[in-house]
């Protein structure tokens, strides 16, 4: 088994109950870190609760027409404050998701430098897609550990990331300690 194998059944250990099972998400939203929220379809609609929470920022993971995306960009939250961003990823283990870590981690970063910014990272169920995203947000910026970082999210919210984004979060890992960064 090689190294990659062991970190991906480490975390998923992480994410599951002492039963081995995954739970999908009770609410809509949860506040994983301070200021950052992890949410879904439902909640990434809902414009006077997005004000409600102060929400300033929205990384949609999920950008897109077809079932698996969330049809949002800037022009659904015309009228009001909220800055946009999007990618259009798609939740197989196969998507090369870490292509974006860079700039999703980035726009997390500078919307948490605004005295008020609140930002929500969401796809379509806040399960795989956007947690990911922020994991590595966590890691980039606050210097956690893959397991460090999977931890707090996963205490604040229910999550599983596919096989593909755990193998591409521990990647970054590796990444980051040989470049003795975390």
């Amino acid at each position: 088994m090689s190294d990659y194998e062991l970190s991906v059944i480490a975390l998923n250990d992480l994410l599951s109950t002492s039963c081995g099972l995954y739970a999908l998400p009770s609410e809509d939203i949860n506040e994983v870190f301070p200021r950052i929220y992890v949410g879904n379809k439902s909640i990434a609609e809902n414009i006077t609760e997005l004000c409600r929470l102060g929400i300033t920022h929205i990384l949609n993971a999920a950008e897109g027409k077809s079932f698996m995306h969330v049809n949002t960009n800037s022009d659904f939250y015309n009228g009001t404050d909220i800055v946009y961003y999007g990618i259009k990823a798609n939740d197989t283990p196969y998507y090369n998701l870490s292509s974006h870590f860079e700039k999703t981690s980035d726009f997390i970063d500078k919307a948490l430098s605004q005295k008020n910014g609140r930002v929500l990272v969401h796809c379509r169920e806040g399960y795989s897609r956007s947690p990911t995203l922020v994991i590595a947000y966590l890691m980039v910026h606050h210097k956690m550990d893959v397991k460090t970082a999977v931890s707090l999210v996963r205490e604040k919210r229910e999550i599983g990331p596919n096989d593909g984004f755990l193998k591409q979060l521990c990647q970054l890992n590796a990444k980051l300690a040989v470049e003795n960064k975390h």
